[in-house]
């Protein structure tokens, strides 16, 4: 039986950089690693130069939806990355924390987000590296 980490990815409005990671972790990691994104304060929509963005380099988060960040997500999580929730994100005993400060990509159009993009695959594929393998 294969047992999956879980790993949650929280920013404000789930709609831009919360979104991107959870797409390239999928994208890079496959099924070995339970994706979730949230937000403090959920857009409705995601971004749509981070959707852009994320196309051009063969990575779909065009079906995904903004959600709210819940405390039985957060605590169910083996790693939870912050990026830009401040004190919204609750904190849990034994999980792993991480703090990406990183630009929000709300506003911006899609030349702009590219950088932003770039910047969380580097950022996941270093947190691949860690995770280790879970059977």
């Amino acid at each position: 039986m294969t047992v999956q980490l879980t790993v949650l990815f929280v920013c404000v409005h789930n709609a831009g950089r919360s979104q991107m990671a959870a797409g390239w972790l999928r994208h890079l990691a496959g099924d070995r690693v339970r994706v979730l994104s949230a937000g403090s304060a959920p857009a409705d929509a995601v971004n749509p130069a981070a959707v852009a963005a994320m196309r051009e380099v063969g990575v779909d988060i065009t079906g995904q939806i903004p959600r709210l960040l819940e405390h039985d997500t957060a605590q169910a999580a083996d790693v939870i990355v912050t990026m830009g929730c401040g004190d919204a994100c609750p904190t849990f005993p034994g999980i792993r924390y991480e703090d990406w400060k990183l630009d929000d990509p709300a506003g911006l159009g899609v030349e702009a987000v590219r950088p932003i993009r770039d910047q969380i695959r580097e950022r996941v594929e270093r947190l691949i590296a860690t995770l280790p393998a879970v059977t």
